[in-house]
């Protein structure tokens, strides 16, 4: 890789070590622990967890309407690298004031955390479309790769340091834990900003296909239209879509949503944090595995597993009293996560028809990216309603088993050819 990796190429991938940061430390991490004990201190748990659930299903779902003008702008070129930086520093203003919004002020505090989830999905619609301009096609997917593998590394070597400044505040001059979880949020703002200066020096903007701005989005908007019309006609694919949709929504929000819930049921947050922790270093060798294991067992009989196991995971959350458990809890999740999304992307190139595989991910990609609709919001729904945190986890069971329900109904492609020429 270094051999032939570019400077642009590097540049381009330390982005993701970037804003990965965004991802561990505040959405997965700290943001649920501070909102639920300072920020919505005295609001009962289960009206805490709906705020947060709200919150985090309305930037989703903000964003699920841009994306397709979004999509269209990046198409459109000469623009990519102004928008990523628009959003960026939009999402890292956001970050950054976080830490000085006052004990009880829920409400500022979650609009700054949902501006910072827009710009971190908005920036990365636009930071995806950047690779076409320092990668030639042959090096797209071992490019790609690099990216991924340096957010999981910068994503969880920041956290682990966070958590660290938490457990022991002391040793890094800080006076208690509360302190040391603003000084973890600043951290991430400071730590995406400065690792988005190679993209800054080094990446260089794609040029421009010379149509208008209006025109690229009017286009846009007709070929999201015409890839729904295609979908529909394609019955497997338009219902393995479904069922991606809502699985996948099951997945994401676990992950948003474990540590409110944890804290919900009175566990010490530090705990919760470094449970968070061992499901991150857990997460690379089980999907290797998995991936392996459904080479044996079949992809879609994979699949059956890992929604198997997230089913698993609510009913023991569901009844779960002590923080072991909840490790144990942590170490299915990173089993189960990455070879559920692995596995998925595999069986969904195995249906798309021959000469049809970017329009068709092109939907894939965008249902995968925003389905974290439904969950959260479900789940703080269920929770306020009924008054019972332990009952807002079994929510996400619809989720799942209505996911892996539509999954039956899908036919799995055979090895030597292309399902969808069937459908």
């Amino acid at each position: 890789m270094s051999k032939k990796t570019t400077r642009p190429q590097w540049a381009w991938a330390l982005y993701d070590w970037a804003n990965s940061a965004f991802a561990t430390t505040v959405m997965a991490g700290f943001f649920p622990v501070f909102f639920k004990e300072y920020w919505s201190a005295s609001a009962d748990v289960t009206l805490s967890t709906l705020r947060l659930g709200a919150t985090n299903s309305a930037a989703s779902l903000i964003m699920a309407v841009m994306a397709p003008i979004l999509g269209a702008i990046a198409d459109r070129g000469g623009v990519r690298k102004r928008y990523l930086l628009i959003f960026a520093i939009t999402a890292i203003t956001a970050t950054a004031l976080l830490p000085f919004i006052e004990r009880g002020a829920w409400f500022p505090a979650a609009f700054l955390y949902g501006v910072g989830i827009l710009g971190f999905m908005g920036g990365n619609l636009f930071y995806d479309s950047l690779l076409i301009g320092i990668a030639p096609k042959s090096r797209f997917n071992s490019i790609s790769a690099l990216g991924f593998s340096l957010g999981y590394l910068g994503g969880g070597a920041l956290f682990a340091v966070n958590v660290a400044m938490v457990l022991k505040p002391t040793l890094f001059g800080l006076a208690d834990a509360g302190e040391a979880v603003r000084a973890s949020i600043l951290s991430v703002a400071l730590w995406w900003s400065l690792f988005s200066i190679p993209l800054v020096v080094w990446v260089k903007e794609p040029p421009s296909f010379g149509v208008s701005r209006g025109h690229s989005i009017r286009k846009g908007l007709s070929d999201l239209k015409e890839s729904f019309t295609h979908v529909r006609q394609l019955k497997h694919i338009f219902i393995f879509l479904l069922a991606y949709f809502l699985y996948i929504d099951g997945v994401h929000t676990i992950i948003r949503m474990a540590v409110d819930y944890g804290m919900s049921l009175g566990f010490d947050s530090s705990s919760l944090m470094t449970a968070l922790l061992v499901t991150q270093f857990v997460g690379f060798p089980a999907t290797l595995l998995f991936g392996r294991l459904a080479g044996s067992l079949g992809v879609k009989r994979g699949l059956y597993l890992g929604i198997g196991v997230y089913c698993v995971v609510v009913i023991w959350g569901y009844s779960m009293d002590s923080v072991g458990e909840f490790y144990a809890i942590a170490i299915l999740v990173g089993m189960a996560q990455g070879g559920v999304q692995a596995l998925s992307r595999s069986f969904f190139a195995g249906l798309i028809p021959e000469g049809h595989s970017a329009q068709f991910f092109g939907f894939y990609n965008m249902l995968g990216k925003f389905a974290t609709v439904l969950g959260p919001v479900l789940m703080g729904t269920v929770a306020y309603l009924t008054g019972n945190p332990r009952a807002s986890i079994l929510a996400v069971l619809i989720l799942l088993l209505g996911g892996g329900y539509l999954l039956t109904r899908v036919a799995e492609a055979p090895v030597d050819g292309n399902a969808a020429a069937g459908v």
